[in-house]
């Protein structure tokens, strides 16, 4: 007895320790988990408001494979070590430590479930009852079923079963499957990165865009290049392509109706473009800040603009 409280006493700071992180690990795994079943959902079954958020979603798909790839294996491996652990030392499994979390683990997937549910019901009486609204529904009363079934099952036992092993790889499965998947979403790195290029191309070009319309307002006509925009004063200067470092395209098309065209070559097609064409068009009479299309395919694009004399009049007009 003296010798087993000895024991006991030795590794209490090695089984809070083990015991903790197998814990949150476990917590954060299933969030994320349950994060990208979401965003999956999301982007299979999208909603028109939605499309304001793609990049959002992507960020959140990216930050959540980041964390289960790197915490889903600990607590895999903790786990692993806390049953050989409990294969040596039987007292550890019935540690006062282990219990507690179990029970505190036990309680929060059943409010989880119990306020899912709750939820359901709710938007069922709301006259809610979609497809993605049913699949996100179940994505969090699985995941916090097999929880609640894995962890109610083991607290009863003395001694531990296989049941951990199947556990661990019928989670291991899944949690693959969804960070394979993810990669569908989101594309490879080197994909990421050519979008990212191309994303800062289009920022690159609304800025020319906003400050040859001050140009025109301050000088009531059109720059001959895209040199004619540098300001020391203000500290612009036009930029180049992120990629290549080549200047941007820029050509007068109309210098009495104002029109103008931007050009830049891009590595992909943009993500919001559903009806692509070579040519982006302002829609007539609507301001550019109601007004930037800048859905763009793959290769060199051109984007036609035309200044509004009526929304845009020179300074020295409006005093």
């Amino acid at each position: 007895m003296e010798q087993e409280n000895q024991i006991i006493k030795r590794n209490i700071p090695r089984d809070l320790f083990l015991h903790l992180l197998a814990v949150v690990t476990l917590y954060w795994s299933a969030v994320s988990f349950v994060t990208l079943l979401w965003q999956f959902i999301n982007s299979f079954s999208p909603d028109a408001l939605d499309a304001y958020r793609g990049d959002y979603m992507l960020s959140l798909i990216r930050f959540n494979v980041s964390a289960i790839i790197i915490v889903f294996p600990v607590f895999i491996a903790v786990s692993w070590y806390l049953n050989k652990i409990y294969a040596k030392e039987a007292v550890v499994r019935e540690s006062k430590i282990r219990k507690w979390l179990i029970y505190l683990t036990l309680f929060i997937a059943s409010l989880v479930i119990i306020g899912d549910l709750i939820f359901v019901i709710n938007a069922f009486l709301g006259g809610e009852v979609t497809v993605r609204f049913i699949l996100k529904a179940l994505s969090i009363i699985l995941v916090a079923g097999i929880i609640f079934g894995y962890y109610l099952d083991d607290v009863r036992r003395e001694i531990p079963t296989k049941l951990a092993k199947y556990f661990a790889w019928t989670t291991s499965v899944l949690v693959s499957a969804v960070v394979v998947g993810a990669f569908f979403v989101i594309g490879s790195p080197t994909s990421v990165r050519l979008a990212q290029f191309d994303q800062q191309r289009v920022n690159d070009l609304s800025n020319i865009q906003s400050q040859i319309v001050n140009y025109w307002q301050r000088k009531e006509a059109l720059p001959n290049s895209l040199a004619d925009l540098n300001d020391a004063i203000s500290g612009f200067k036009a930029p180049t392509d992120p990629q290549t470092r080549q200047p941007y395209e820029f050509s007068v098309k109309d210098a009495t109706n104002l029109s103008f065209e931007l050009c830049a070559n891009f590595n992909k097609f943009s993500q919001n473009n559903k009806d692509i064409t070579k040519r982006a068009f302002p829609i007539a009479g609507v301001p550019d800040s109601y007004n930037q299309n800048w859905d763009h395919a793959a290769g060199r694009v051109c984007f036609e603009r035309t200044i509004d004399k009526q929304l845009y009049p020179p300074l020295n007009k409006t005093k």
